[in-house]
């Protein structure tokens, strides 16, 4: 039996995230907000509410860094909370610019330590995590969705908004949605969301039953689990089918990409898509996997770890046997589990275009049977990704479209 304190946490950049974290306290139940309207000071609020009242302290920035502070202050928190015999759930209302996918890393895999009668280990010796319920706005959620505003929240985070309110609702276990959006937009709105979170309930109204939302979220719920690029693409069981223009694409290849024909293709994914998600094989970089993620104009490639062809028999037995099972299942006798893997859910974009695009960029017959050369090719990638990249000529720079990350 699991005898840890549950976490619901409570997440949104619009909607009334505050009035849902709310709704939830009831005798036993701690609410914890930390807020960074104050980051222009220096400081940030940290809120403790209970039946009982509400205490709140003043918390000057951790080396002058907010995820340094919240980790030394609420993942502290979150176990310290586990001795309270008043405290039986703890309700994280997490401020908008927070992703709930980086705060379950956290509470997962920091180590914390100095907590009298409590072994050092991660929060999650302590603490569940029971469900995220993500807040959003109907009227204002797919254009912050599919645009390329910066948050500009903190000189040193370069995300796009597309980014955040994508990975909120992607990562919810239940949705609030707060209403606003004319018949046609719900439609297209209700399409994205049942594809982005396909087994979330969604409650359509300004005043939900959240703790009869909570349970309604199904056994196959994620409740903070981290996909990695090797994990399956299709999360649930999404519609495939095609709704007010909304549908899945996907994308496969079992040859490497050119290098330099992806840096010019992959500005695909930010046309007329809400989201991509995928791993690449790059000729170029024949150990490693890369992982794509765009959310609107916003995008991200990185390194994704070792393809299982390139690591040792000891190595390959560390590696959780699901995705073993499913990488013999396309196993190749020379290049193993290499392959690319494409998810792109498109609201304005032509599947049959992006299809072609990224086909393009794929190595041709001569060069595939050429790969002594793949090491001699440009790689625009290297061990990371930012556009418009810094040593391209003025000319060529200037002509890639903002958005990278």
């Amino acid at each position: 039996m699991d005898t840890r304190t549950p976490l619901v946490i409570v997440c949104g950049w619009r909607g009334r995230t505050a009035h849902v974290a709310r709704s939830l306290l009831r005798p036993g139940t701690a609410v914890v907000h930390h807020d960074l309207s104050g980051l222009d000071q220096g400081v940030l609020r940290r809120t403790v509410l209970t039946v009982e009242g509400e205490r709140t302290e003043i918390l000057e920035l951790a080396h002058g860094c907010v995820s340094c502070t919240l980790r030394e202050d609420l993942l502290p928190l979150l176990r310290r909370l586990r001795d309270y015999s008043t405290v039986d759930r703890i309700v994280l209302h997490l401020d908008p610019q927070l992703e709930p996918e980086a705060l379950c890393w956290a509470v997962e895999h920091v180590v914390v330590s100095g907590i009298v009668g409590r072994v050092d280990g991660p929060a999650s010796l302590d603490v569940r995590v029971d469900g995220v319920v993500t807040c959003l706005d109907a009227a204002t959620w797919l254009e912050d969705a599919t645009g390329d505003d910066e948050l500009n929240e903190r000189p040193d985070d370069d995300r796009t908004l597309a980014q955040v309110v994508v990975g909120q609702v992607e990562f919810a276990d239940a949705l609030v949605v707060l209403p606003g959006a004319d018949g046609w937009q719900q439609a297209r709105l209700h399409a994205v969301l049942t594809r982005l979170a396909p087994d979330a309930p969604m409650a359509w109204t300004a005043e939900p039953d959240v703790e009869r939302l909570l349970q309604e979220i199904p056994d196959t719920a994620r409740r903070g689990t981290i996909d990695g690029a090797h994990s399956p693409l299709l999360r649930g069981q999404p519609p495939l089918d095609e709704d007010c223009g909304i549908r899945l694409v996907e994308f496969s290849a079992t040859r490497p990409f050119h290098p330099e024909r992806l840096h010019h293709a992959i500005d695909v994914l930010l046309d007329g898509v809400v989201r991509a998600r995928g791993r690449l094989w790059v000729a170029t970089q024949p150990d490693n996997a890369l992982l794509v993620e765009s959310a609107g104009e916003g995008l991200r490639v990185a390194h994704a770890g070792p393809w299982l062809a390139s690591m040792t028999p000891e190595q390959q037995r560390e590696v959780p046997e699901e995705r073993r099972a499913m990488a013999s299942l396309r196993w190749d006798e020379r290049y193993g589990d290499r392959d690319t893997s494409i998810v792109a859910l498109v609201h304005d974009a032509d599947p049959e275009l992006v299809d072609r695009t990224l086909r393009a960029a794929v190595v041709t017959d001569d060069e595939f049977a050429r790969p002594d050369l793949w090491p001699t090719w440009h790689d625009p990638f290297g061990q990371f990704h930012e556009d418009p990249c810094d040593d391209l000529p003025a000319d060529r720079r200037d002509n890639e479209r903002e958005g990278h990350r």
